[in-house]
């Protein structure tokens, strides 16, 4: 099943946001993968009028805000590489 966009006038949530567009866009996959649909919005305003004012932000229907923060929380509080497991692990004795 494909997830599909929300739609503008929907009740939007947001769940996420971040500096990086493409670590929203990782967000919004997750989410979307979870079969929760998701929306990335950016927030960048003219430098020249709210300097260092901006950044993305990832929303979903507000009926399911609080699965997509269990689902982003999740994601963040696994190991990302195999050397950060064997980090925690310890060292082998000789």
């Amino acid at each position: 099943m494909m997830a599909t966009q929300p739609t503008p006038n929907s009740d939007l949530v947001r769940v996420f946001d971040t500096e990086q567009e493409s670590e929203a866009l990782v967000v919004k996959g997750l989410l979307e993968s979870a079969g929760i649909d998701a929306l990335v919005i950016s927030l960048d305003a003219q430098q020249d009028i709210l300097p260092g004012v901006g950044g993305v932000v990832v929303q979903v229907p507000g009926d399911r805000a609080d699965e997509a923060r269990e689902i982003i929380e999740a994601f963040r509080n696994q190991p990302t590489t195999d050397d950060e497991a064997a980090v925690e692990e310890e060292p082998p004795t000789a």
